[in-house]
């Protein structure tokens, strides 16, 4: 008995110890056995009368759930329990009457404390300074009643020596005494951050935590798009992730032609994470101020964007090196290109619609200049929706150095020789050097070719004097050229082109594809396209299209109509050409104003051919005039003219002499073995 006694008495020292309490099993029995009897109570809530008999939505109310604790899984119930732990919320009308609010959170770097998450800026005088500090800082609005700024406060790094000349500049003592406390905490909580990144400036160098320090909004940054030397400017940044892992996002806009008016665009520039510090200069964009050949490099970028503005609008060009066209997965991909270009941002968007670009913001007031002083708002914003497009309209807004440097670095526009809308890099757009004695070396009679000249220059310059019985129709001129091969029917019409600087456009059948759909609709492109650059349209070998129709081809039956109907209603210069005029469906003839039967070369159109190709040719030669006539008298025609003087003149390089006689004879001898000669 004693020994239950001692054990007894030593739990109980271990309870009180540990705060614990001992239970008596004999006692909890005998008082679960009293309780037996007792009825259990209902766990089921009493329902209030008031909402028994009452409908759905009628009681006059607001009745209040509270979030419950979340389970394993993170999920949560709704409840009718208001919260234990809940706190009385910290900001009220009591902590409004001070001018700032500072929230700080836990500081777990070891060198201090607390951080400070966010500030909130209660004094109004305050407000209103900074709202000169903050001017045009995208994503601030000092006017708003509740002005918060949340940390690493962005805003207060870029314009640190704003702030402090504010606050020293300030009069009001009150409003002083405002901006020194805020610029207190500011200065003890940025200090880390301001003196890094005065160190990284000096150096040149940064690191990716603090990469957001050196990009100022409104800066002019510096980028390699595409490969090219390109100028933008810095509107906002971010840290983001992404399968690279983590990288600094740069929202920037550059300047560009919408097809009726400049505007600012968006492009964006990652720069990925890296560690330790890295050149400024070396990133993959960098604030231009940074950069050692700065000066130079804004010179060139805003002698490129004034040729940028030249081009807005329509022009025909020249060009020669890279440009960038769409792959099959809609990827930018660089082709090299050369030949004659059609620049029509408009016609681009209209075709393109999925690649066009938008430049819908405004210009800021440094972008550009007003030639003329509008007299009325709404005079402003015609002039700044100025048309370029039309011919001969005098801009009245006028791009600025600031604007030129952030001019983007490509057009779009049509290759005449691809036959492909692209991006064509402005740095590569040429003036044409035009060949004007093209029509003069066409080998045809005078009044022939004076005939065709003024027809072509009648139409280009009155093409609107003269229409149908319905509006639209017949407003264009058809000619055909028929003929054998190799007499000049394609340089006919490469030379009108030629002599008349408007621009050829030379249609396949390749070109239009081979269903009836798929025609019409390539075709009608082409039409548009062709009616609104003034170009002259080339149908070359049109016998696939306008041959006969039978009862028996519905499909090509189809075609030939598709290409009635339509070249009814075309509005420019159409050359068709084609050895089998014969074939021709007999609904053509009354569609063609000028049908020129091209007959086989006589002997003096050869020799001429012959002279002409001598003459044009940058190698030297000793071909005689006696030589012209004993050539002139092979029975060729002008297509085997030019190759035969071409292969006559590889094999004149190859001996590294002048073109003799006796090359030409060689050739002449192999084209002899042929069947056809």
């Amino acid at each position: 008995m004693a020994d239950t006694a001692g054990i007894k008495s030593a739990m109980e020292a271990l309870a009180d110890q540990f705060n614990l309490k001992i239970v008596d099993d004999s006692k909890k029995d005998e008082s679960s056995s009293e309780e037996s009897g007792v009825e259990t109570p209902s766990t089921t809530k009493e329902v209030d009368p008031a909402l028994k008999d009452a409908s759905v939505g009628s009681i006059s109310n607001i009745k209040d759930l509270y979030q419950g604790p979340e389970d394993s899984q993170g999920r949560a119930q709704w409840l009718d329990k208001y919260p234990e732990d809940a706190e009385e919320a910290a900001e009220n009308e009591e902590t409004e009457k001070y001018a700032f609010i500072a929230r700080k959170k836990k500081c777990y770097s070891g060198r201090k404390k607390f951080d400070i998450d966010s500030i909130i800026v209660n004094s109004p005088k305050v407000k209103e300074v900074l709202d000169k500090v903050f001017v045009k800082y995208p994503g601030v609005t000092c006017t708003l009643d509740r002005l918060v700024f949340d940390a690493p406060f962005e805003p207060f790094v870029h314009r640190w020596s704003e702030f402090k000349d504010a606050v020293e500049s300030e009069r009001d003592a009150l409003t002083r005494t405002h901006l020194g406390l805020l610029h207190k905490l500011l200065s003890e909580e940025l200090k880390d951050t301001i003196k890094a990144l005065e160190d990284y400036v000096l150096h040149g160098v940064t690191t990716f935590e603090h990469v957001w320090a050196i990009f100022h909004p409104g800066c002019t940054v510096y980028s390699r798009s595409d490969g090219v030397p390109t100028a933008l400017s810095f509107h906002s940044g971010s840290y983001e992730s992404g399968q690279c892992g983590k990288y600094f996002l740069l929202t920037l806009e550059p300047i560009g032609w919408n097809g009726t008016a400049f505007g600012r665009g968006t492009e964006r520039v990652a720069i990925y994470s890296f560690t330790g510090t890295r050149p400024i200069k070396d990133l993959n964009a960098c604030p231009l101020s940074f950069h050692p050949e700065k000066d130079g490099i804004r010179a060139a970028l805003v002698q490129r964007g004034k040729k940028y503005e030249e081009l807005a609008g329509y022009h025909y060009k020249a060009y020669e090196g890279v440009a960038l066209s769409w792959n099959a997965q809609g990827k930018l991909i660089p082709i090299t290109v050369g030949g004659r270009i059609i620049i029509d941002t408009e016609s681009f968007d209209r075709h393109n619609p999925t690649k066009s670009e938008s430049y819908g913001d405004d210009l800021n007031e440094a972008d550009f200049t007003v030639s003329e002083a509008p007299t009325s708002f709404k005079a402003m914003v015609s002039s700044l929706e100025n048309d370029f497009g039309a011919e001969q309209a005098a801009p009245k807004i006028r791009l600025t150095a600031d604007g030129h440097l952030i001019c983007k670095s490509s057009v779009p526009g049509y290759s005449l020789k691809l036959k492909k809308w692209m991006l064509f890099f402005v740095d590569f757009v040429k003036e044409i050097v035009w060949n004007d004695n093209a029509f003069s070396k066409l080998v045809l009679p005078d009044d022939t070719k004076d005939l065709l000249m003024s027809f072509v220059e009648s139409q280009v310059e009155n093409k609107n004097t003269f229409d149908d019985v319905i509006q639209g129709k017949g407003k264009g001129i058809i000619m055909l050229l028929s003929g054998p091969p190799g007499v000049g029917k394609t340089l006919t019409a490469e030379s009108v082109a030629e002599s008349m600087h408007i621009p050829l456009y030379m249609m396949s059948a390749g070109d239009l594809g081979i269903r009836p759909e798929e025609v019409e609709d390539a075709l009608q492109k082409i039409l548009e396209m062709v009616a609104k650059w003034d170009a002259i349209l080339l149908l070359d070998e049109c016998d696939v299209f306008l041959e006969e129709r039978t009862a028996n081809d519905l499909e090509r039956n189809k075609l030939v109509s598709i290409f009635l109907r339509t070249l009814e209603y075309y509005e420019g210069i159409l050359f068709l050409t084609t050895n089998r005029v014969a074939n021709m469906d007999a609904a053509f003839q009354s569609r063609i104003h000028i049908s020129m039967e091209y007959s086989n070369l006589t002997r003096e159109a050869r020799r001429q051919i012959w002279a002409n190709f001598l003459e044009l040719s940058k190698q030297a030669s000793e071909i005689s005039e006696e030589d012209l006539d004993y050539l002139s008298g092979v029975n060729l025609n002008g297509r085997q003219i030019k190759n035969i003087l071409k292969t006559s003149f590889l094999l004149s390089m190859r001996k590294k002499t002048p073109l003799k006689r006796e090359f030409v004879d060689v050739v002449l001898a192999i084209e002899g073995r042929r069947p056809d000669v």
